[in-house]
């Protein structure tokens, strides 16, 4: 694997789509220890990612588009260069990137959502469906809501809400996809009866909620030393061990 992060020294990463997120992220990136080597959008990829387009990273982060991460994540293994995926929309060609991984003995860190918060909000799902199992009377929902220019609907993280939310009641619940306006992200779990009902409710504020998730991503993948396909419970996982 390629080079990895320490003795306090910047991260270097290279930003691979440089819409809104690839712009929050290179502006927030000198307040969390990364220094952006690279900027690549349409233009700098339409002959591929090589090693010489990356400038030395560490890490690669990808926001682009479902259409294109899958490919762009491989090229980027290929090269030796680990990568953290922030597109969502592609997870159904997770193997794909396993497999690239595994023969680059590189590592990819995926998630449909990098908020910590959110993180925070699938265990306490996890665990409110775990309770509601054994009470009879509530359904579940969950409604998420997004800006209007949003690709993938349901999103990847009202998808993993979803899961948890399943895996503690023992059945599906339905997900209800709203497009409006310019909300960075709302994600919200109704557990209705017939006289009462429970709401917990995950609301971003600002897109750079999802920016300062994917470098800290960034950088604990960078200093990853096992090979492999990690998640943002990995990273947690991990944060909490330590502290």
């Amino acid at each position: 694997m390629s080079g990895e992060a320490g003795g306090g020294a910047p991260v270097r990463v290279a930003l691979i789509g440089m819409g809104r997120m690839g712009r929050a992220l290179d502006a927030l990136a000198p307040e969390r220890a990364c220094d952006v080597v690279a900027r690549l959008d349409a233009a700098e990829m339409s002959n591929g990612i090589s090693v010489a387009d990356l400038h030395g990273a560490q890490v690669a982060i990808d926001f682009t588009t479902p259409e294109s991460a899958v490919a762009n994540a491989i090229a980027v293994l290929q090269v030796g260069c680990p990568v953290v995926i922030g597109t969502t929309g592609w997870s159904v060609q997770l193997p794909a990137i396993e497999a690239a991984a595994q023969a680059a003995q590189c590592s990819a860190l995926w998630s449909p959502n990098f908020s910590i918060g959110v993180q925070l909000f699938l265990a306490m799902a996890e665990e409110a469906a775990a309770r509601a199992r054994h009470v009879s009377g509530f359904d579940a929902h969950v409604v998420e809501t997004h800006h209007i220019a949003k690709l993938d609907a349901p999103s990847g993280t009202a998808i993993a809400i979803a899961d948890r939310l399943r895996e503690g009641l023992g059945r599906a619940v339905p997900i209800t996809s709203v497009r409006t306006g310019s909300v960075p992200g709302t994600h919200e779990i109704v557990f209705d009866a017939p006289f009462e009902q429970i709401r917990l409710v995950h609301e971003a504020r600002d897109r750079r909620v999802f920016a300062d998730g994917a470098l800290t991503a960034a950088r604990w993948l960078a200093a990853a030393r096992v090979p492999g396909v990690y998640t943002m419970r990995d990273v947690l996982a991990s944060s909490q061990a330590t502290s």
